[in-house]
């Protein structure tokens, strides 16, 4: 399944998102944990949309194959035409 292309912010933290983890009561490791998890949850939810499952039925084996496929579309097309942009 094709979708769209997204903005790096649309896939990760909005500007909004991440001024509320900084005014946080939190400490740094604690600020960086909740970035992870935020940036997870919304990566977990594009992969359950592929596999057109809830995030919670989403299976180890899901989500490793999905970074498998991710990562040889990286290898064979180039960044720009992975989901992830590393």
């Amino acid at each position: 399944m094709d979708l769209p292309p997204q903005h790096p912010s649309e896939k990760f933290l909005t500007l909004e998102e991440s001024a509320q983890v900084d005014a946080a009561l939190l400490s740094s490791p604690e600020k960086f944990l909740t970035r992870l998890t935020l940036s997870s949850l919304k990566l977990l939810k594009h992969i359950a949309n592929e596999y057109n499952v809830a995030v919670e039925d989403l299976t180890a084996k899901q989500v490793i194959a999905w970074f498998e496929k991710d990562s040889k579309i990286r290898r064979e097309q180039g960044i720009e035409a992975a989901y992830l942009k590393w």
